[in-house]
């Protein structure tokens, strides 16, 4: 599969979505001007995974912040997951960013995969 690597700015996060390392990774701020549009390859991409996904897929997000229009596009990467076999999130926040860990905790009760929490 091919790989997606974006680097990250100041309004979108980096992403790599690597299936031959097993790199799965969103980071940064996420707030792109137009939301659907930004987040559609990866949603693209994950729909091709999920025909032959690798044993394990350890899906990272270390968000520092996203908008509203960004959190729907999160479910909606999460929402793909579920169809990916064994997959699990882990989900970073810094540990002064309680808004950070109850998103995480929020998204982890909408969805049926395995979540970590991990501080930086």
């Amino acid at each position: 599969m091919e790989i997606i690597s974006l680097e990250g700015t100041e309004d979108t996060p980096k992403i790599i979505l690597d299936s031959k390392n097993g790199i799965f990774e969103i980071s940064g701020r996420s707030l792109p001007e137009d939301t659907a549009e930004f987040y559609q390859p990866v949603l693209d991409w994950l729909e091709k995974y999920s025909d032959g996904p690798n044993s394990e897929t350890k899906f990272v997000f270390k968000l520092e912040y996203f908008n509203t229009a960004s959190s729907k596009l999160i479910l909606d990467i999460l929402s793909k997951l579920e169809d990916v076999d064994n997959a699990s999130v882990v989900w970073y926040f810094h540990e002064d960013d309680e808004d950070m860990e109850e998103a995480g905790q929020e998204f982890s009760e909408l969805v049926e995969i395995p979540f970590e929490f991990e501080t930086y």
